[in-house]
């Protein structure tokens, strides 16, 4: 859309997304920025029309960096590494939000409440819908 894939490089040691790899990238990452803080510093724009140009932009933003992201180029080995590391980060997550689910129902059960937060039971249902899906889709494609 406007950010161009020559400008960023995959984020390989500090997360997930893009990090810029030219001048261009770091001046795109700016004006991005400012646009935020001039959002939030405009004085004659109420509340409500500030929260709608801040989403708005956000899902401009977030909608400009899945297109980057995915037309970075990749070898095989770029990809076996990436697909390595992001398995091991799920599982890590999954443990941890096991673990979490565990502690709630622990207390719940020890209070004698019912205290276990759906996000973390929706994202553990989500994922397992999302890795169905998709074993399902590559078995059928091959």
């Amino acid at each position: 859309m406007i950010g161009k894939k020559e400008w960023f490089k995959r984020r390989k040691y500090g997360g997930w997304g893009i990090f810029p790899k030219t001048w261009q990238g770091w001046i795109y990452i700016a004006v991005i920025i400012a646009l935020f803080v001039i959002i939030q510093m405009l004085p004659f724009v109420d509340e409500k029309n500030n929260m709608i140009a801040t989403i708005v932009l956000a899902i401009l933003v977030i909608a400009d960096t899945f297109e980057i992201m995915i037309h970075i180029p990749m070898d095989e080995r770029e990809r076996d590494h990436e697909a390595k590391s992001e398995r091991n980060a799920l599982w890590t997550m999954l443990a941890i939000l096991i673990a979490g689910i565990l502690y709630q129902a622990i207390s719940s059960t020890i209070n004698k409440t019912v205290e276990v937060d759906p996000v973390i039971i929706t994202a553990l249902l989500g994922a397992v819908i999302v890795k169905a899906i998709t074993n399902i889709y590559l078995e059928r494609k091959n």
